[in-house]
C-alpha cells in the first residue's frame, strides 16, 4: 500500500510539473507573439528552454557530454523514445517535423505551431516532396532535425539509416549535424524504462518514465558531414558509420555497468 501511494504521488507530482511547463510555454509564446507569427530568429532560445523543462518534468536530466554547437543545418539523431524530441530540442537550435494533422490538436497543435514546427504534407508517402519542404525550410534560415532510423530502438545500437531526406542537405549545401543519445539509469546501465519500442504502448511508456528515477539523457555531438561532391548513398553510408561509432564512444564514456 505504501509503495502504491508513493507511486501515485510521484506520478501526480510529475503531471503537475508537466502542466506547469505547458502553461509556461503558452505564456512565453503569447509574450513574443508566436501565436500570430512565429519569430523564427527568437524561437530557438525559447524552444530549448521549453524542451529542457519538459524533459525535467519527467525527471530526465539532459547532459551534454561535449558542448553542442549551434550550427545551422540538417540535424539528425538516433531514435529511442518520444523523449528524444525534448532532449534534442533542449540542446540544439532546431525546429521539428510533424505530420500535418497534429497542427489541429487543441493543446500540442497550438504549441507546435507557435514553436515554428514544419508540418509535413505527404503526398502518397512521397519522400521527395518532404525533402523539398525541408530544403525550403533550411533556406529560410531554420534548422531541422529528423530521425533517420525511421523507427525507435532499445538504445543499444543504430539501425539502418534511411538517407532520402539527406537530399535536403545536398540541395542547400548545408551540413548534416549528427548527435547521439544514451539514456542511462541510476545504476549506470542503459535505461530500459526510457525506450519506447517493441510492443510497448504510449501509455505504458509514459508510466515507466514517470515511475523511474534518475534517468539521465546524455547527448554527444558528432562531427558535421558536408554534402559537397558526395552522392546521397555516400552521405548515407558516412552517416551510418559515424553514428555507429559515435554511439559506441558515448556508451564507453557514460555507462558504468
Amino acid at each position: 500500500m505504501a509503495n502504491f501511494i508513493k507511486t501515485q504521488l510521484n506520478r501526480t507530482k510529475k503531471a503537475i510539473h508537466m502542466g506547469a511547463t505547458l502553461v509556461g510555454g503558452f505564456r512565453a509564446a503569447q509574450k513574443i507573439g508566436a501565436f500570430q507569427s512565429p519569430p523564427r530568429d527568437k524561437l530557438p532560445k525559447y524552444i530549448q528552454i521549453f524542451c529542457r523543462k519538459m524533459a525535467n518534468s519527467f525527471g530526465v536530466e539532459v547532459i551534454q557530454v561535449e558542448p553542442v554547437p549551434q550550427t545551422h543545418g540538417l540535424w539528425v539523431s538516433n531514435h529511442i523514445s518520444w523523449l528524444d524530441i525534448p532532449v534534442v530540442g533542449s540542446v540544439a537550435p532546431v525546429f521539428f517535423l510533424s505530420k500535418a494533422e497534429i497542427s489541429e490538436w487543441f493543446i500540442f497543435g497550438r504549441l507546435a505551431k507557435a514553436g515554428g514546427t514544419l508540418f509535413i504534407k505527404r503526398g502518397s508517402g512521397d519522400t521527395n516532396t518532404v525533402s523539398h519542404q525541408i530544403a525550403d525550410f533550411l533556406r529560410g534560415g531554420s534548422s531541422v532535425v529528423f530521425f533517420p532510423e525511421a523507427t525507435t530502438t532499445d538504445g543499444k545500437h543504430i539501425k539502418k539509416i534511411h538517407g532520402k531526406l539527406l537530399q535536403a542537405s545536398m540541395d542547400t549545401g548545408l551540413p548534416i549535424c549528427p548527435v547521439v543519445i544514451a539514456y542511462v539509469d541510476k545504476n549506470g546501465k542503459i535505461s530500459d524504462d526510457a525506450a519506447y519500442c517493441g510492443n510497448r504502448t504510449m501509455a505504458e511508456s509514459l508510466k515507466r518514465v514517470a515511475d523511474s528515477a534518475g534517468i539521465r539523457a546524455y547527448v554527444l555531438p558528432l562531427a558535421p558531414i558536408y554534402p559537397d561532391g558526395k552522392s546521397r548513398n555516400e552521405l548515407t553510408q558516412i552517416l551510418q558509420e559515424r553514428m555507429e561509432a559515435g554511439l559506441s564512444q558515448l556508451h564507453k564514456q557514460v555507462l558504468t555497468a
